[in-house]
């Protein structure tokens, strides 16, 4: 496999994380090192670990998880995605930011929105078992295409929350729905 074809496959995968990023980062006040870091080296480690247990797992479990995989995402996205948009409409007395209650940074919700946005790694893992190539380098990539992609995608969410204010935590989070849609309707009707 050409390396050129490894880096399409890590920029597709990693446009949910881009995606995501991009609503995290509209709610950020500003982007300090810490939750930037957390989101990147969460989504770029899930996404390295996703291929390679799908590989891993191979084709024998493949056709069990792949009827659910697409329910966990939509679920897990659309949760966060709601509760951005209620967060949204909360009123704040001492003008905090967006989400300043609860940090999708941290916690929880990183994890959930982590595995939310390597599911479709793990199929892709799944796929590579069958093509018999070296996982790991693939998976390197992979997660570095994927960190790189979201600390891009919270720089410029940052610039969008700071030019729109609080109407981009609702933004973000149907963001977020919207993904969970998106993959929905993939595995549902175009598999």
């Amino acid at each position: 496999m050409s390396l050129i074809t490894i880096i399409g496959i890590a920029v597709g995968l990693g446009m949910d994380a881009f995606a995501v990023a991009i609503a995290v980062g509209s709610q950020r006040e500003r982007l300090s090192f810490r939750p930037v870091f957390r989101l990147s080296f969460h989504f770029g480690l899930f996404q390295f670990l996703m291929p390679i247990i799908g590989w891993l797992v191979g084709e024998q479990v493949s056709k069990y998880l792949s009827a659910y995989d697409h329910w966990v995402a939509f679920l897990l996205l659309f949760v966060i995605g709601g509760k951005m948009i209620y967060e949204s409409f909360k009123n704040d007395s001492d003008h905090n930011p967006v989400g300043a209650g609860s940090d999708p940074t941290r916690k929880g919700p990183l994890i959930l929105l982590s595995i939310a946005t390597s599911i479709d790694a793990l199929s892709v893992g799944f796929s590579l078992a069958l093509l018999n190539v070296e996982i790991v380098y693939i998976s390197i990539i992979i997660g570095v295409v994927a960190a790189a992609m979201t600390l891009a995608g919270m720089a410029f969410g940052r610039l969008l929350g700071m030019k729109f204010g609080r109407g981009m935590a609702f933004v973000g989070g149907l963001i977020l729905i919207g993904i969970g849609v998106k993959i929905l309707i993939e595995h549902i009707y175009l598999q």
